[in-house]
């Protein structure tokens, strides 16, 4: 028995890197698998229909679970409802949704130009959305699912030369904490993921940072994400779980300081005075 057995998992993104390392070890618990991606550079521009194709081949010469190759934009309305027919189509249900493609065109502030910065937000922040609608709907109607959102530190925490990526990334994780709060009545549970790997898409982070830099591979990360949509996480929802070679596995969460309640008009000066209750202390940062 694997931990998936009869499941119908679609994960976008699944031609290479994360994806790929998700639908693989989902299949080997039992699941059949949508594998989705548009294939291309990680910039996102061109097509490459054989990614998703050469995953879902491999998946079914293993005999395990079963695969079908989806190549829809999830970015668009009509891809993301493609998505999901086709996995009707082929396997009858949807019991586990991974949003996990993305593209990158990092570069400073100063120099973001106006295709970098809708770019990045429309695959991964609207892609999202476009990709998790029909699914929702459909787990809203047939007794719910498991759906898994894909965040990043850079977004949680920031990094340096990525706004775009990291305010699509943080769109996402706000994202994530509604939708669960709205799913929870109808057995939908909801994660925000923060995984760390070495993939193509951060590839270029390796030799920026050196020997260093020592990311996980995607196998590293995908038992991580199993154990999410698996029936080993119980009712856990709404939490962020960060995966990764620098921070481990754990359970990230936004906190507040002890806070300072004016009894009446105040002024600025209240404020600092009361500084060290408003705000934590310099030295408490995130590890």
């Amino acid at each position: 028995m694997g931990l998936l057995d009869k499941k119908v998992a679609i994960i976008t993104g699944a031609g290479g890197g994360l994806g790929e390392a998700y639908a693989k070890l989902f299949a080997s618990e039992g699941c059949s698998v949508v594998v989705n991606d548009l294939g291309g550079p990680r910039d996102g521009s061109g097509k490459d229909a054989t990614m998703a194709q050469k995953v879902a081949d491999a998946i079914n010469k293993a005999g395990v679970g079963k695969a079908i190759a989806n190549g829809s934009d999830i970015s668009t309305m009509e891809g993301g409802e493609t998505l999901f027919n086709d996995a009707i189509k082929a396997f009858g249900k949807v019991d586990i949704l991974v949003n996990n493609a993305g593209i990158l065109r990092d570069g400073t502030f100063a120099k973001m130009t106006e295709t970098q910065w809708d770019s990045v937000i429309k695959v991964h922040l609207k892609g999202t959305f476009c990709a998790t609608l029909p699914v929702f709907k459909y787990m809203k109607d047939h007794g719910g699912g498991v759906i898994v959102n894909t965040s990043s530190g850079s977004g949680l925490i920031g990094n340096f030369g990525q706004t775009n990526y990291g305010a699509a990334k943080a769109g996402i994780a706000g994202f994530t904490r509604v939708l669960s709060i709205e799913g929870r009545k109808y057995n939908i549970r909801v994660w925000t993921l923060a995984p760390g790997a070495l993939t193509r898409m951060t590839e270029d982070l390796q030799e920026r940072r050196g020997a260093s830099y020592a990311p996980w591979p995607p196998e590293m990360i995908a038992p991580g994400v199993l154990y999410m949509v698996s029936d080993l996480s119980g009712d856990q929802t709404n939490k962020i779980m960060t995966v990764s070679s620098n921070r481990g596995i754990r359970e990230m969460k936004i906190f507040m300081a002890e806070g300072w309640t004016p009894k009446g008009p105040y002024t600025a000066q209240d404020v600092a005075a009361n500084a060290s209750k408003v705000f934590f202390r310099d030295d408490a940062k995130a590890q």
